[in-house]
């Protein structure tokens, strides 16, 4: 995965304002993958993943006059949160089509705590994009981008008290899943 160093969002970000041609292939080259990982954590689908992107690029070749410096990985930081909100966004009108169930009513598993040791990244991933939609997206707000339960309840219309029971069973079924994965690689 590359990522541009810190010292070059700075520079990054002065290409943006004086208009150089470069700028955006050098954001693009510098970030694709990253945000497309970020994005993956929430789209399962790749038509919906590459639509999500391609706005995602859009808002952020477009808001970048608007985008403040404040220190090494603030630009990565504020494109992930624009990643972020174009998927969540995909969700919502996914759900009111009702394409998209986030109160998933499946049956209880023991519960686990997920032991990720040892498991590379790219299982990781694909095993937490076996996680209902649901279940996957409140696990990433909560343990990846750091929100409340309120905060999740209000970005996705369910109550609080929704957001930690789909908590806990999406960590129960990612530690199921993950034990089944380690069980078929011994």
């Amino acid at each position: 995965m590359t990522v541009q160093t810190t010292d070059n969002e700075e520079q990054l970000v002065q290409l943006f304002r004086q208009g150089s041609p470069l700028a955006m292939e050098r954001l693009y080259a510098g970030y694709a993958s990253y945000l497309t990982g970020v994005c993956a954590r929430y789209v399962t689908g790749d038509a919906d993943l590459a639509d999500v992107l391609q706005e995602s690029f859009i808002k952020i070749y477009t808001q970048l006059e608007r985008f403040s410096y404040r220190g090494p990985g603030s630009l990565r930081a504020w494109m992930a949160r624009i990643v972020v909100n174009e998927s969540l966004q995909l969700l919502r009108r996914q759900k009111r089509e009702g394409t998209v169930v986030l109160n998933t009513d499946l049956p209880d598993l023991p519960d686990e705590d997920p032991d990720t040791e040892g498991l590379p990244p790219e299982a990781v991933m694909t095993l937490l994009r076996r996680l209902p939609e649901g279940y996957r997206t409140v696990l990433n707000l909560y343990v990846i981008e750091g929100r409340s339960h309120k905060e999740i309840g209000q970005l996705l219309g369910i109550r609080p008290d929704s957001s930690a029971s789909q908590l806990h069973r999406a960590k129960n079924m990612l530690a199921h899943l993950i034990n089944e994965y380690k069980k078929g690689k011994s």
